[in-house]
């Protein structure tokens, strides 16, 4: 969650000014706060468990990130911590099966699917792609969010805008595949190892 957040952080104008193409204009400031505020809660006291780690996340997200994007990244985070339970150690085939349910949910909760242009976009190629490693859906999820560029946007704000919508990234999917890219790092920097 650390490096989510310090990305995030890095990242905060640039998904501000895809939003203010299709959306918006405050993802970028959302995304941030939401982050801010759900490394002071770990700051203050860590779960024990990785699971209790989403759900907290979750909920710090939904009560602090405006717009659509709280409630569903909250969604994600939370219905993968309940499904990840109270284990202390967590494999890769075990996460992949939380993210999945994951992002079900999220999909379930927005009405969204692939191919809508929307956080989704990035998210499943990448739980597909982490059954094969980190690295796997780090990159399944960037390519996923180049890939919503030309898409003309079903679901959310983008939506509002039809075929205008065309032509630019997806600010959703782009935050997406920012926290893929932190959960790889983390990975990379002794999480839950390729292997296992």
């Amino acid at each position: 969650m650390d490096i989510a957040a310090d990305a995030v952080g890095r990242e905060a104008a640039h998904l501000t000014e895809l939003d203010s193409a299709i959306g918006d204009a405050d993802h970028g400031i959302n995304m941030q706060r939401g982050f801010t505020a759900v490394k002071a809660a770990l700051e203050s006291g860590t779960p024990d468990t990785p699971g209790a780690v989403l759900v907290l996340a979750g909920r710090q997200l939904i009560s602090t990130v405006g717009g659509a994007s709280g409630p569903l990244y909250g969604t994600l985070l939370r219905r993968a911590g309940k499904m990840l339970g109270d284990g202390t150690e967590v494999s890769r085939e075990r996460l992949t099966e939380a993210l999945r349910a994951g992002v079900e949910a999220v999909a379930q909760l927005g009405g969204a699917k692939a191919g809508d242009k929307t956080m989704l976009d990035a998210l499943e190629p990448a739980v597909v792609a982490l059954a094969k490693s980190f690295t796997a859906a780090r990159e399944a999820a960037e390519q996923g969010a180049v890939a919503t560029v030309p898409m003309v946007a079903r679901k959310g704000r983008a939506s509002y805008l039809g075929e205008r919508s065309a032509g630019h990234q997806d600010p959703g999917a782009t935050s997406a595949a920012l926290l893929i890219a932190a959960l790889a790092q983390a990975a990379a920097d002794g999480g839950p190892g390729e292997a296992s």
